[in-house]
């Protein structure tokens, strides 16, 4: 078992079922160490230690261990970003549109299956003290609320909006220059001059 353990925490706290076997861990060892409940499972074939110093974004960190060109997105970016009062139950994650169906038990998550163009555009990589996940940036966020404004509610990107423009670092030229390459300029444009003006 303190080999397990070890094992996981050079791993910054996850390792898939190949890695242990090919480590020396043997089955059973993996099966006592679940039953235990000193690691779980998160996704067929990968695992996480249970008492390991996660830190608050660790939904995040599970889902770029099961899919690592998951981006979080939309109302999940919204709210890491804190421009949303809305705290989801569920994170949403966009993926290149010809991606092969994923999902995940835990933490449960929302798939969106974005074309290329819009899926390689303004991606960051944030790392934290347990591991790397990607997110899209502020402005990105914003442009893609109004994409999704029919199926997700207009209000949520205006708020987004609204919260943006109240920041000292807003980038109304990158926003525009996002709106443009998201194809959103047209709806957005009018609402942004509109609270700018204000």
């Amino acid at each position: 078992m303190e080999k397990l353990i070890k094992f996981f925490k050079a791993h910054r706290g996850y390792s898939r079922m190949k890695d242990m076997r090919n480590s020396g861990i043997h089955p059973r060892d993996i099966t006592r160490a679940m039953n235990m409940n000193v690691i779980e499972k998160i996704n067929p074939g990968l695992y996480k230690l249970t008492d390991h110093s996660w830190d608050e974004h660790l939904g995040f960190i599970d889902v770029a261990n099961a899919k690592n060109n998951a981006v979080v997105c939309l109302i999940s970016a919204l709210d890491y970003h804190e421009l949303s009062t809305i705290n989801p139950s569920v994170i949403s994650i966009a993926v290149p549109h010809n991606t092969d169906k994923f999902s995940m038990k835990y933490p449960p998550v929302k798939v969106y299956y974005f074309q290329n163009t819009f899926y390689d555009l303004g991606i960051e990589e944030i790392k934290t003290k347990t591991g790397i996940f990607k997110i899209y940036n502020a402005e990105k966020t914003i442009c893609d609320m109004f994409r999704y404004r029919n199926k997700l509610g207009e209000d949520l990107a205006l708020e987004g909006l609204r919260n943006y423009l109240k920041r000292k670092d807003a980038n109304i030229a990158k926003l525009r220059e996002y709106a443009i390459k998201c194809q959103v300029k047209i709806v957005l444009l009018p609402y942004l001059k509109a609270m700018v003006v204000k």
